[in-house]
């Protein structure tokens, strides 16, 4: 397992495990990050520190913090 915010541009996976406080995963759970759900990582942008994601067909955009406390299964 990888860390999301370790994962290149274009990383296939399955969303292992979400960490952080309970609001946070709430929160991620809200939008359609449930463990086992598949992501594609879309893009990142190393100076600003935000990965692109997609999921269930849609995007989103998390900052580096947010996106550390998931955990990819290729």
């Amino acid at each position: 397992m990888t860390s999301l915010v370790d994962a290149s541009t274009g990383t296939h996976g399955r969303l292992a495990e979400i960490g952080g406080e309970r609001s946070f995963r709430r929160r991620l759970m809200e939008m359609g990050l449930l463990p086992g759900t598949p992501i594609r990582v879309v893009r990142r942008a190393n100076i600003e520190g935000l990965v692109e994601i997609e999921v269930r067909g849609c995007h989103l955009t998390l900052r580096k913090s947010e996106a550390s406390a998931l955990l990819l299964q290729s």
